[in-house]
């Protein structure tokens, strides 16, 4: 039994990585700010896709390494997956309903 403990604590990722998933994450927000200044790009239908899926990308690293999702069970992983979806769904019917689309 304790040797489960160990090889879970073992399976962590050390500091090096969290500094690899930080500086990925500081450069996806840096092409979001960078997509809101480019005029053509904001007044265009795809801005607000391309906002969404760097917003997606940004959720998914921050919840598998720094919430530890991706070393627990999968079932943590579908929770939070599975109410990601869900909002987004939600999120996305409210937009049609709202003809915002």
């Amino acid at each position: 039994m304790e040797s489960q403990a160990h090889r879970h604590e073992s399976a962590h990722p050390g500091a090096g990585t969290y500094i690899v998933i930080a500086v990925i994450l500081s450069a996806v927000t840096a092409i979001e700010v960078t997509a809101y200044y480019i005029t053509g790009l904001r007044n265009s239908a795809i801005f607000v896709p391309i906002l969404l899926a760097f917003s997606a990308l940004k959720f998914a690293l921050v919840a598998m390494f720094f919430m530890h999702l991706k070393f627990d069970g999968r079932l943590f992983s579908s929770f939070f997956v599975g109410g990601f979806i869900l909002g987004a769904a939600v999120l996305i019917a409210l937009m049609a309903l709202t003809r915002a689309l």
